[in-house]
């Protein structure tokens, strides 16, 4: 039989959503926030020609930047305060998971709890500083040189001073954004920094969407092109939205314990494993990849001397991992695949796992404690990666596959519909609780107003 708790979230709606003050602030507060992140990212750096820029992002297109400027929402084509974004928060918390997982020193911090989890994070700020630092270094200098070589001075007055105020309006705008986050996360709605991300991601659905039927209607894109698209974001978002809830629950049982009344009685739980335990990381992680070469070549510029080996060995690299091209599929794929496994293998540890069930006196029925229970859940979540890697390659070379057949610009890849419906499907559970957290409370106040008459 159902219990109350079921049929209430059975029987979940919207209706009761004008009662619910405190969520309506929350999305207020989160709209408000993105409106604010929409507005800094059309600011641009001291010292930009905006002209000169927007015909110097003409030509760096297809490159790695065109995938950061599509996690900035447009603000790294125009080098705004925020070109940068939350990508090297991203990158530090990658680097520091990672480590904790590997470093026995942080792996023990990750164990202190609370206190340890805030050592991590304060780390994290720090690698985000040194990676905004560099990374606004370096793209301060390849924009001064890349515009000489390409005949456009984007910067009005390149030099020292202009790299350093880029490198500090970068770092703050980066670290604003983190804020931002943190805030949205305590007084909004749904995680912050994701939320952000997809803010960029679908700041740019208008434009890529009238580009499409424009195309459509001048007839340089078929209408069967058009509607094999269509068909095709329909069927990955429903993929996606089944798999990534996707999960193998184990069975854990744990001793039968004495109640109040003295009878014997054995808990159960599940162990909930994810089918895609590696999220979004293995595409982002194999397209850096493959676009660094073409990134380096393009801000190379006519440095590159064409004649020579290093020149000629490059470029035949560069044509070889064009986007469409047998060579990049087929990398691409295997690269997803590889970081598939190797983030899960860094993200859980059948081991700690197994170890922290026998502490609680769990165990999962017909495996012994300990050992056997670790390699157990080792082939389990092998068996379920196996899965979840081929979902991520179908999901992210799909479509590449359509890019190179049809030649239109798609932005909108794999990777981009991974985090928008992510986001999405959590916030959305994020109010579906806050909704059933305030019906509870009006059971409460019913219940305490029959017992009152009583």
């Amino acid at each position: 039989m159902a219990s109350r708790a079921d049929s209430i979230a059975s029987n979940l709606n919207l209706a009761n959503f004008s009662k619910a003050t405190e969520l309506r602030q929350r999305i207020w507060f989160t709209l408000g926030a993105l409106i604010v992140f929409r507005f800094l990212s059309f600011v641009p750096l001291p010292g930009i020609n905006p002209l000169a820029l927007s015909q110097l992002a003409e030509q760096t297109q297809g490159g790695i930047l065109d995938m950061f400027n599509m996690f900035t929402g447009g603000s790294l084509e125009r080098m705004s305060l925020i070109a940068l974004g939350v990508m090297p928060y991203i990158t530090a918390s990658i680097v520091v998971q990672m480590a904790s997982a590997l470093h026995p020193t942080l792996a023990a911090l990750k164990k202190e709890g609370t206190t340890g989890r805030q050592k991590l994070n304060q780390y994290t700020r720090y690698g985000t500083v040194f990676l905004c630092s560099i990374q606004g270094w370096f793209l301060a200098a390849g924009l001064e040189s890349f515009a000489n070589s390409a005949g456009l001075q984007a910067v009005v007055d390149p030099g020292y001073m202009f790299r350093v105020g880029a490198v500090i309006s970068l770092v703050g705008g980066t670290m604003f954004l983190l804020w931002l986050g943190e805030q949205i996360t305590s007084r909004g709605i749904g995680n912050g920094v994701s939320l952000i991300i997809m803010a960029g991601i679908v700041a740019q659905f208008p434009m890529f969407t009238s580009n499409l039927f424009e195309g459509g209607r001048t007839g340089s894109i078929a209408p069967g092109v058009i509607i094999g698209f269509i068909v095709m974001v329909v069927v990955l978002i429903l993929m996606i939205s089944f798999v990534e809830r996707a999960q193998r629950r184990l069975l854990i049982q744990y001793p039968k314990r004495a109640t109040q009344r003295g009878m014997m009685q054995a808990d159960s739980s599940h162990l909930p494993l994810k089918l895609n335990t590696a999220g979004v990381i293995p595409p982002i992680f194999a397209s850096s990849l493959l676009l660094l070469p073409l990134t380096i070549t393009q801000f190379a510029g006519n440095s590159l001397d064409p004649t020579s080996t290093g020149g000629q060995t490059i470029q035949s690299i560069v044509q070889y991992l064009q986007h469409g091209q047998p060579l990049y599929m087929t990398l691409y794929a295997i690269l997803i695949m590889f970081f598939a496994f190797f983030y899960t293998a860094v993200v859980f540890n059948p081991e700690e796992t197994a170890d922290n069930l026998k502490k609680n006196g769990g165990f999962i029925p017909g495996i012994r404690p300990g050992k056997r229970t670790a390699d157990y859940l080792d082939y389990v979540l092998t068996r379920i990666t196996v899965v979840g890697a081929i979902y991520l390659t179908a999901v992210c070379v799909v479509p590449e596959y359509m890019i190179a057949q049809t030649g239109i610009p798609l932005f909108l890849g794999g990777t981009s519909l991974l985090i928008v419906v992510n986001v999405t499907v959590d916030t959305i559970s994020q109010v579906q609780s806050h909704l059933l957290a305030h019906q509870y409370g009006d059971l409460i106040k019913k219940a305490k107003l029959k017992g009152r008459k009583r």
